[in-house]
C-alpha cells in the first residue's frame, strides 16, 4: 500500500469510527458525493487542485474529527493537487507590475529538480513602478490649489 493510499485509508477509518456519513460531509461542505467516494476510492482526477483541494481536505478532516492542518500538510505532500507553489503566479504578478519578487517557497518539492525552472523576470530598476506611476499622479492632482490661477478666478467670478 503507498503512502497516499494509507492517507486516504486513515481518512476513511477515521470517518467510519466517528460515524460520519458521506451525506453530512456533503451538507456541511458542498462537496459532491460523487466526488468525495472518489477521493475514498483514491481517484483524484475529478477534484480541483491548489487552495480548492486543500479547502476540501481541511472540511473533511475537520468534520471526521481530525486536525486539519496536520491533515492538509500531509496531503500537499502526498499529492500534487495540494500543490502550494505559487511562485510562477507571484512571478507573473511581478512582471505585470514591474516589481521584482522576494517570495520564497517554504517547502521543498522533489519533483521541482526534474522540472525546468521558470525563466526568471528582469526587471529594469531605472523604470518606476506601479506604485510610484500611482504617487506621482496623485500628487499632481491634490497640487496647491492656491497658486493655481484658475481655481482663483474661479472662486472670484462664479459664472
Amino acid at each position: 500500500m503507498t503512502a497516499q493510499e494509507t492517507f486516504i485509508a486513515r481518512l476513511r477509518r477515521h470517518r467510519e469510527r466517528n460515524h460520519v456519513t458521506l451525506d453530512e460531509i456533503v451538507s456541511q461542505t458542498r462537496i459532491k458525493r460523487e466526488q468525495l467516494e472518489a477521493f475514498e476510492r483514491g481517484d483524484l482526477d475529478a477534484w480541483p487542485r491548489g487552495i480548492y483541494a486543500r479547502a476540501w481536505i481541511r472540511g473533511y478532516a475537520s468534520i471526521v474529527g481530525l486536525d486539519p492542518i496536520d491533515t492538509v500538510d500531509e496531503f500537499c505532500k502526498l499529492f500534487p493537487q495540494g500543490d502550494r507553489r505559487a511562485e510562477g503566479t507571484i512571478r507573473e504578478f511581478s512582471a505585470i507590475i514591474a516589481h521584482p519578487t522576494t517570495y520564497q517557497d517554504e517547502f521543498k518539492h522533489v519533483a521541482d529538480e526534474d522540472r525546468r525552472r521558470s525563466p526568471q523576470v528582469n526587471v529594469m530598476r531605472e523604470r518606476p513602478t506601479l506604485f510610484d506611476q500611482v504617487m506621482r499622479v496623485m500628487r499632481g492632482l491634490r497640487g496647491p490649489r492656491s497658486t493655481d490661477s484658475r481655481a482663483v478666478r474661479s472662486v472670484q467670478h462664479p459664472n
